[in-house]
């Protein structure tokens, strides 16, 4: 085993790399860029002028006064027509566009193979203190989301198992496949038109995961203000997200009870229930609990955007597609290069887990 974790962990190396290389290539392709967002929003601040003051004016920019109404200039951006050359030169060193692209990716990996990553272009503040402050948003989503759809998927795929084949069996097989064909953000828009104020009944608040003066609530105010903000949230990712461990845990229960130690338990006189719990469950629930670990990453990283764009929660995945718009690439980049890395390490924690609930597992005998 310890030879199979080291192979494991050198092999994150090059996949951090080619994530992180193909990543920035697109980017390098993908047009418009924070030097481009500076010199639109110039743009526009000097045509608004011109349409007041007839043309003319000085306009104050970051890192310099750029002339408006000048000549044109050999630039490679987009709208640098008019603005001096000197000025869009300070912007590419502010943003770090001076310096060649094989620099640039170099030196982006030392400073995140130190957890050094940076400043936000945009927002004047550190992208680790950024991330800080929408983390606990996004873990609590996810957290939520993992137990709930355990909660319902495990006693669910164990009664589809038992009763396998029976109307019970068929019309839950229904409802949890159209479940999982209706998308969380549809549904989400649903449960705000009917429980949050829409067109019907305003029941749960809108935005955000805690009401105004939170902080000064009494604890069991701040429990009960905190789930009532989180219920549409949760249910609307919910909805599909047990679909897929339900029937895995039904498939784990159908081909437990149809060995050969079932059969021996059932001769010896033993209660379905016995058998059911003393015997399958316990092997049966190998898979499914060892898939916890990414379950909850999955959560936690897919599905969220929409729901925090919707219900206005100000988490990682709202921060990312705020970033990806605005061309805030320390953010992106950070974004996902902590991503990248938790979902490798989660990976390999998960077949750990496989390994360490059922020693019969062995991974390393499997490479060799």
């Amino acid at each position: 085993m310890a030879a199979y974790l080291v192979r494991r962990l050198l092999l994150m190396i090059p996949t951090i790399l080619g994530i992180m290389l193909i990543s920035f290539v697109i980017v390098q392709f993908a047009p418009g860029g924070p030097v481009e967002r500076v010199l639109a929003q110039l743009q526009g601040q000097n045509t608004a002028m011109s349409r007041v003051t007839g043309g003319g004016g000085d306009l104050a920019g970051r890192g310099g006064t750029a002339q408006a109404g000048g000549g044109e200039t050999n630039s490679r951006y987009r709208g640098a027509q008019g603005l001096d050359p000197a000025f869009i030169k300070r912007l590419e060193q502010q943003f770090g566009f001076d310096k060649p692209a094989p620099e640039r990716f170099l030196k982006m990996l030392w400073d995140y193979a130190r957890f050094d990553f940076g400043k936000s272009y945009f927002r004047d503040v550190s992208v680790l203190q950024l991330i800080r402050e929408k983390l606990p948003v996004s873990i609590s989503l996810g957290l939520w989301m993992t137990l709930i759809s355990y909660a319902i998927s495990i006693p669910l795929g164990i009664r589809k198992a038992v009763r396998d084949g029976s109307p019970f069996d068929v019309w839950t097989s229904g409802v949890v496949i159209v479940g999982y064909a209706i998308p969380g953000f549809l549904f989400a828009i649903l449960l705000i038109v009917l429980l949050a104020g829409g067109s019907f009944l305003q029941i749960f608040p809108l935005r955000g995961l805690t009401s105004e003066g939170w902080s000064h609530f009494p604890i069991w105010q701040k429990v009960t203000d905190y789930l009532w903000h989180i219920t549409l949230p949760i249910v609307a990712m919910a909805i599909g997200a047990f679909a897929t461990s339900t029937l895995l845990t039904k498939n784990s229960f159908l081909d437990e009870i149809r060995k050969q130690y079932v059969l021996t338990a059932r001769m010896k006189g033993l209660s379905e229930r016995q058998v059911l719990y003393g015997h399958v469950f316990r092997n049966a629930m190998l898979i499914v609990v060892a898939g916890f670990p990414g379950a909850f990453i999955s959560a936690f990283f897919a599905g969220s955007l929409l729901i925090e764009t919707i219900f206005s929660l100000d988490g990682l995945g709202l921060l990312s597609f705020e970033s990806i718009v605005n061309r805030d690439y320390p953010v992106v980049f950070a974004n996902l290069y902590i991503f990248s890395l938790l979902g490798l390490v989660v990976n390999l924690i998960s077949d750990l887990t496989y390994s360490w609930i059922d020693p019969r597992i062995d991974f390393e005998a499997r490479a060799a």
